[in-house]
């Protein structure tokens, strides 16, 4: 589900239609098999492409920087003028990405995931307050982006000059005894006045929404982007990678697999009982005692709040939330660049029940969605499809709130 690019080390591998979930470790070598006796194809910062295999036991970069590891592929001395089928050919970075919250628990630690990427050439950082910092920090990473830093609603418009790609991660992370629904008062008008924004000075770019709950900020978006006439569905997302995330990780854990290899689409929402792991649907193929679907699903769902739990009111799941959220940037990245093979779930305007929105498996493209991927919901089991009834409900009543919040405010001020 990802995308091409220079080398880079990935954090989220995943291969075509099976998304694979890479895993970091120990500091030690970085190790690279192809998976095909072809030609290989690429490899980004966030995301392995189809034909490589990245298995890292080690940080995020390791020890060998963006240069380092395209010498690992370059031709030798006296080999330029002969093609050499397996090497490596790394694209330009021509990106322009811009995150909207940028000083904030996951505003930071994502930014700092974009600046890693090489398809990126400008990242551009928002926030209220305290940005300017972030971005000089930022701005001493030995990476080609450049940083530019936007402070406060009169320099809004400015960050969002020429962006191809809009991640919106501002609001209030939850608390303890917090449910999503308790942000909505505050993030719906947070959604709402940077979304006006991107509709007046972005209106071509991807909008990632990360700002919870996103089962009613996404409906806000759109209705926001409708009222200003320039509504493609194609281009509107709800950032649940995380959920996919959860799942490989927790399934890796339980069935001792390698998690590199696992994948499990999650469907619906992005809120308590409106995520649905098809475990059903795993890959590769992996049984499951009734019992274990109940404990796995149960924990998926409700794995935000293990985290909130956890730290105890300092904070919710903002470092697992980055992560996510810059596979999907990266994933996005690489179909704006051509690949022809980018498969990622995401909470999207859907014909694939009765709701308007649905989180599942979908095909990105350089216009965005290109396809909904309708196969994983079928032939579910009798557990997959009570809990896929039960949710709808809760996710309809949801939407219906952030449309319903979007349409009072039409023509109403609002501020960040």
């Amino acid at each position: 589900m990802a995308a091409t690019a220079a080398a880079f080390l990935s954090i989220g591998s995943v291969s075509s239609y099976a998304a694979q979930t890479g895993s970091g470790g120990k500091p030690k070598s970085i190790s690279m098999s192809s998976r095909a006796l072809n030609s290989l194809k690429s490899f980004s910062g966030l995301k392995a492409a189809s034909s490589v295999s990245c298995e890292s036991e080690a940080s995020f970069l390791g020890t060998e920087s963006n240069a380092a590891l395209l010498n690992t592929f370059a031709s030798k001395p006296g080999n330029q003028n002969q093609r050499n089928p397996n090497h490596l050919q790394p694209r330009a970075s021509s990106f322009k990405v811009a995150v909207l919250g940028a000083a904030g628990g996951i505003g930071q630690p994502l930014a700092l995931l974009i600046k890693m990427s090489p398809l990126v050439s400008a990242l551009h950082l928002y926030d209220i307050a305290n940005v300017k910092g972030v971005a000089a920090d930022l701005s001493h990473c030995n990476t080609p982006s450049k940083v530019l830093d936007f402070t406060g609603p009169a320099e809004l418009a400015d960050s969002l000059k020429d962006v191809d790609v809009v991640v919106i991660p501002a609001g209030v992370p939850r608390k303890p005894g917090m449910t999503r629904d308790d942000l909505f008062n505050i993030n719906a008008n947070i959604v709402k006045t940077l979304v006006e924004a991107v509709a007046d000075h972005a209106p071509e770019a991807f909008i990632h929404i990360i700002s919870n709950p996103v089962n009613s900020t996404v409906p806000i978006a759109a209705e926001v982007l409708k009222a200003k006439g320039v509504y493609d569905p194609k281009k509107l997302f709800g950032v649940t990678t995380l959920d996919v995330v959860r799942a490989n990780t927790f399934v890796a854990q339980k069935k001792n697999l390698k998690l590199i290899d696992v994948d499990v689409p999650v469907i619906g929402g992005h809120a308590g009982i409106t995520i649905l792991p098809l475990l059903s649907k795993t890959r590769p193929p992996v049984s499951f005692t009734d019992e274990e679907v109940e404990q796995l699903t149960v924990r998926i769902q409700n794995a935000g709040t293990e985290v909130v739990e956890a730290k105890a009111g300092a904070g919710s799941a903002t470092l697992s939330m980055a992560y996510a959220a810059a596979r999907f940037v990266e994933s996005s990245l690489r179909a704006l660049d051509g690949d022809g093979d980018v498969y990622e779930c995401a909470f999207v305007q859907s014909e694939l029940t009765e709701l308007p929105f649905f989180a599942s498996r979908i095909k990105l493209g350089r216009k965005g969605v290109e396809a909904v991927i309708s196969t994983d919901l079928r032939n579910l089991t009798d557990y997959e499809a009570k809990a896929l009834e039960a949710l709808k409900p809760e996710l309809k009543a949801s939407i219906e709130k952030g449309i319903s919040f979007a349409q009072k405010q039409k023509g109403a001020p609002a501020s960040v």
